[in-house]
């Protein structure tokens, strides 16, 4: 496995020229931050990354983690690493001053993101998921649970987790049964979860778990669901930690990748009466308050398909440059990389991470500015727009890993099928990001539903408009044509399937599901190569410098090469309503 070399040019150039860096640093909750303090921030990361974390990426792998009587052990060094980590204050960068936190943009925090899990994804989660947990508890809990727990979890000193899945419910939340009895000013929480990535370690003196549970008598379905903090040791009115409370990991799966994270069975209250826990909010509101945390935790799965398809290109060029075999014309001891297939693949690899870079930092970006712009107009557009990319930014970007990872094993042919080389370690861990935080599926449905259907294409045609305008822009730059060519087939394209989506939902609203799959793909591929002619236009600035030509030749690859499966892709969404291609129910069930 090769080192790490997070792509600060790249990351500091779509922050900059793409994510609004300097609109956003202009706005009085971030006017302590700058574009240069930021890139500083973003090399001192870049180097924890490479040092501290990239080492432990493939220890976390082969050994694991386990339970030792009722405790996770992590990987031998992830502890260590996690105190270097508090201790340079990487867990308080995009958090609130008034908790300890550094208060710097969301985006940054997303840009550190990527290189923690490129560097090592399964010790990434950890941190990723306490900043979900703090963003819910700041934003619902009451002013006692925020100064008792925000200030501990901020400096990093206590973690988070989030607690939705249940065995028989699965995604389906409606279907949970874990409970709340009332107990005084607390309540007593009886049940069991799965999936509950960092659910138990012993890296801090405590945990924090956002549980969803119901209490009796409340309604059926996902409208009865409450939201609870439960410590894993309760807590004093100073906030030292006491006794254990009953909640205790039962499990440890054994999964395909992210080897290093536990992802933990936790069972509350099968020792006495219940885990002690606290009511955030108000009680039936536990699923609307999740969302909160689920949606923080969406972009980020993005940007961690984003790191494995970057970690995983990196790797794949370092070999092809290493490796010689073959002939080929014009080279003697020939290396794969002057292979032309090879080059194609590098390319498909390098487009691909780039466009799915731009599309999740662009989305983050329109949250920090929807969530701490001065002007109160352009907050609610920067909102509708960040709400509308998020579910793309999401799929997209974790489907668009998945083959670039895997593409990743296919350059190093057979070595990569290999465990020693590290390729396909990339390909494993990064599988699982098109299936937690919401499947591609529920993203699809989230997009073409909530996000399209509802406002009549309101906001996804606002977004067309301004590719358009960029569109026309790029006709009128010489050797920008091709891009500008397949920008504009991709635009109509997109432009005629949301019109018959918007038509067609009319008169038979179960076509939405059959199609979203297809749409969410189309528009992430039309959108992403928007963005990356964005990057080749702001590059005509740049004085033809070799960043500058190594963007507009990408750009230029990604028009020819991928663009054109937005037509495939939305093709395919006009053909949805022919029941004669699709199988049903027992049909399938013919072997």
């Amino acid at each position: 496995m090769t080192d790490y070399q997070a792509p600060t040019e790249d990351i500091n150039f779509v922050l900059t020229e793409l994510a609004g860096l300097g609109s956003i640093c202009e706005q009085s909750t971030f006017e302590e931050s700058s574009p240069e303090l930021i890139a500083t921030v973003l090399d001192e990361a870049a180097k924890f990354a490479r040092g501290v974390l990239a080492p432990l990426n493939k220890v976390g792998d082969l050994i694991g983690t386990k339970i030792v009587g009722e405790q996770v052990r992590e990987a031998s060094g992830f502890s260590e690493a996690y105190q270097q980590f508090t201790d340079a204050g990487w867990t308080a960068l995009p958090c609130n001053p008034n908790y300890g936190g550094m208060g710097l943009p969301e985006v940054v925090g997303i840009a550190t993101m990527e290189m923690w899990s490129a560097a090592n994804v399964s010790f990434a989660l950890c941190p990723m998921l306490g900043q979900g947990a703090i963003e819910a508890i700041q934003t619902h809990a009451s002013d006692h649970l925020r100064e008792t727990y925000l200030h501990k979890m901020i400096s990093g000193e206590w973690t988070g987790t989030m607690n939705l899945t249940e065995s028989q419910a699965g995604s389906d939340l409606a279907a949970i049964k874990t409970k709340a009895t009332k107990d005084g000013d607390a309540y007593r929480i009886e049940g069991t979860k799965i999936y509950i990535t960092w659910g138990d370690h012993s890296m801090t003196e405590n945990i924090v778990h956002l549980v969803l549970a119901r209490l009796e008598g409340s309604p059926q379905g996902v409208k009865g669901i409450s939201l609870f903090l439960v410590p894993k040791y309760l807590v004093d009115a100073d906030g030292n930690t006491l006794g254990h409370n009953d909640v205790y990991a039962t499990g440890v799966e054994h999964k395909i990748g992210i080897h290093g994270s536990p992802t933990c069975v936790m069972t509350y209250g099968a020792k006495g009466d219940g885990a002690i826990g606290y009511l955030v909010g108000e009680q039936n509101m536990g699923l609307a308050y999740m969302f909160t945390m689920m949606n923080h935790a969406r972009i980020n799965v993005g940007v961690q398909g984003v790191a494995l398809a970057d970690r995983a290109y990196q790797q794949a060029v370092r070999y092809a440059s290493d490796r010689v075999q073959g002939a080929v014309a014009g080279h003697d001891n020939a290396t794969i990389i002057d292979h032309p297939d090879v080059q194609r693949m590098l390319m498909l690899m390098r487009s691909l991470a780039e466009g799915s870079r731009a599309l999740c930092y662009v989305t983050a970006g329109s949250f920090d500015m929807a969530h701490h712009g001065d002007d109160e107009t352009q907050k609610m557009s920067f909102m509708a727009r960040g709400e509308l990319l998020t579910p793309i930014a999401k799929a997209w970007s974790t489907e668009v890993s998945q083959e670039v990872t895997s593409l990743g094993v296919q350059i190093h042919g057979g070595m990569g099928y290999i465990e020693e080389t590290g390729a396909a370690q990339f390909m494993r861990d990064a599988r699982i990001t098109t299936i937690y935080e919401g499947t591609t599926g529920i993203q699809a449905n989230d997009f073409i539903g909530r996000k399209v259907i509802r406002d009549r294409g309101a906001e996804l045609n606002k977004l067309l408009e301004e590719m358009r305008v960029d569109e026309l822009m790029l006709h009128q730059i010489a050797g920008l044509e091709l891009v500008a060519a397949g920008l504009s087939i991709a635009i109509e394209d997109l432009q005629k399937t949301l019109d018959w989506i918007l038509e067609y939902h009319e008169v038979n609203p179960s076509v939405a599901g059959a199609a979203a799959f297809n749409f969410l793909m189309g528009a992430g591929t039309c959108i992403a190569g928007w963005l990356m002619a964005r990057a080749a236009l702001a590059c005509q600035d740049r004085g033809g410098d070799e960043f500058s030509k190594r963007k507009v030749t990408t750009a230029g690859f990604y028009a020819n090469h991928v663009l054109p499966r937005t037509h495939a892709y939305l093709s395919a969404v006009r053909a949805s309503d022919n029941e004669n291609v699709m199988l049903s129910g027992e049909a399938f069930l013919d072997r």
